[in-house]
């Protein structure tokens, strides 16, 4: 009875923490001083959609996908993320030329930023404490290639035009 008790505790532990980190992603500002990363992303002229995700090997993810090269360098130089360079850089200089190799006639960028927190890091009292507390930090970005299957919904913001992407409707998966 008490294993049963423990598996479903940890079951229910593991389906909530992706929820869990989509909250503290788009509070208005959290206990550790940043910034509603989510809301501004979505404020930005060009960007199509937002999600946010934590991985198996708890990296916390948002996954922005943009219109194209003009709504990315948008967000770029938004006070939002000048100043996240500015607190995650510690002075480091960064690129004078974003993007300087991303055609600017491209289409739809999705962009990864992913970080991952000390194993026992507590909550950071403000955004200064919070570069100390995080171990890896990236932002990639990715363009959709030609094909694909959805059946009943994307991940990706069905105003994402993928060439060739197969559409399904859910009422088929059932259907035999």
């Amino acid at each position: 009875m008490k294993k049963e008790i423990l598996a479903a505790a940890v079951l229910a532990l593991v389906t909530s923490v992706p929820s869990l980190v989509t909250l503290h992603a788009q509070s208005a500002q959290s206990k550790s001083g940043m910034p509603d990363l989510v809301g501004a992303l979505r404020a930005t002229p060009g960007v199509l959609g937002v999600e946010a995700a934590q991985t198996l090997s708890g990296k916390q993810a948002i996954f922005a996908w943009f219109e194209n090269k003009k709504a990315v360098l948008a967000w770029y130089y938004s006070d939002t993320h000048q100043k996240l360079m500015l607190q995650f850089s510690g002075g480091f200089k960064v690129a004078d030329r974003p993007l300087a190799d991303v055609p600017d006639d491209g289409g739809p960028i999705l962009a990864i930023a992913s970080l991952k927190m000390a194993p026992n890091a507590a909550e950071p009292k403000d955004a200064g404490d919070l570069r100390t507390s995080v171990t890896q930090i990236s932002i990639e970005l990715y363009a959709p290639l030609p094909g694909g299957l959805a059946v009943g919904g994307r991940f990706a913001p069905s105003t994402v035009k993928v060439p060739g992407l197969v559409e399904v409707p859910a009422g088929l998966l059932g259907a035999r």
